[in-house]
């Protein structure tokens, strides 16, 4: 029986949605039913070409759901059970995996080649976006990218654990290691910025300044944590360092990939701080330092991937943060959608609206 699913059929295109064929699972392999799955810029990058990914494929990665049927050799999780996917599963076995550095895994990414699924309609090879393929009423995936769903978080919430909240989160705690008394800024307020801002205050940040575009996600940063709030201008970076005492914040966290916020990210950091860039920019944002400035400023400029999160490590303890009511997972949420209105929110994405859009199923 086909179920539904959002279908990328060439890059540049707009989704399709549609009817696939799923196959039972094989050796190693998980068919999830989903519960809910969060639509991450990410997905729009691979749609428009900026990340790569074979096509026809079925996007999303970034999802919770139920466990149909497992195949052989599968044992860590049971018909039944809640699941978070894991769209970036490490090998254990590659050059970052041995020094412990999992989210650099030179084969996570290997299973988005593979054809997991067909199109109802013509039979047409179908790719998991990102291996998961978590824009569709079920999916079949490798058994590395399942995670045992925390106790005590439902499942439509747990969805935006598999990327938002591991990466904004482990941007400032792994990667820029923000540490108590410290000031942060938070470019971008869209589903990742947000969680970097909760993780800010759960850090211990003394002043948490969100920056973005929209005047109207004021409220959602403050909610998230954010005792300031910077419209982005040509002046974001004196505004920014305004409040800070003209000496800029302790860590800014660029949540956008584009080269006018991370320009104005570091610009915004103090002397010897540091500025870590979570957004995923196309080739074209070309970002330009001179030789002097990098020696007289002392800053430390370092990209993020995955947060530099291990979610097998890292779960937990969102969880009980989650259960404490340090976090809040609703609060990155400004829309909840069907299937159907996935493309809508993708228009939404480029228009840099909202912070997360949510599809229950």
């Amino acid at each position: 029986m086909a179920v539904r699913a959002a279908v990328l059929p060439a890059v540049g295109a707009p989704l399709e949605i549609t009817g696939i064929e799923l196959p039972d699972p094989g050796p190693g392999q998980v068919r999830v039913r989903l519960a809910a799955a969060g639509v991450c810029h990410s997905d729009l990058s691979l749609s428009d070409g900026t990340m790569r990914v074979p096509v026809p494929a079925v996007l999303g990665h970034e999802g919770a759901g139920t466990v149909l049927a497992v195949g052989e050799g599968v044992t860590h999780v049971a018909p039944g059970d809640g699941v978070v996917l894991n769209w970036a599963p490490s090998c254990g076995s590659c050059h970052a995996c041995s020094l412990g550095e999992v989210w650099l895994c030179a084969n996570a990414l290997l299973g988005a080649g593979n054809v997991y699924a067909r199109r109802a309609s013509d039979g047409a090879d179908l790719h998991p976006g990102l291996n998961v393929a978590a824009f569709a009423e079920e999916t079949v995936v490798a058994a590395g990218c399942v995670l045992p769903a925390p106790d005590g978080v439902p499942l439509t919430d747990a969805a935006l654990l598999g990327c938002a909240v591991l990466t904004g989160y482990g941007a400032v705690h792994h990667s820029a290691r923000v540490r108590e008394g410290e000031t942060v800024a938070v470019f971008g307020a869209g589903g990742v910025g947000l969680a970097a801002l909760q993780a800010a205050r759960i850090a211990g940040a003394s002043r948490i300044v969100a920056v973005d575009v929209s005047p109207a996600k004021e409220e959602l940063a403050r909610a998230a944590g954010a005792t300031e709030y910077v419209v982005a201008s040509e002046n974001t970076a004196r505004e920014v360092r305004g409040l800070t005492g003209k000496q800029g914040v302790d860590v800014a966290v660029e949540c956008v990939g584009r080269a006018v916020t991370i320009r104005a990210a570091w610009d915004s950091t103090r002397r010897g701080g540091r500025t870590t860039v979570v957004g995923i920019g196309g080739k074209d944002q070309q970002v330009t330092f001179n030789a002097l400035e990098l020696f007289h400023w002392g800053r430390t400029l370092s990209g993020c991937v995955y947060g530099n999160s291990d979610p097998t490590r890292d779960l937990p303890i969102l969880a009980e943060h989650i259960r404490a009511g340090r976090l809040d997972l609703s609060a990155l949420v400004t829309d909840r959608i069907s299937l159907d209105g996935i493309p809508a929110a993708f228009d939404n994405m480029r228009a840099g609206k909202g912070g997360r859009a949510l599809v229950t199923f």
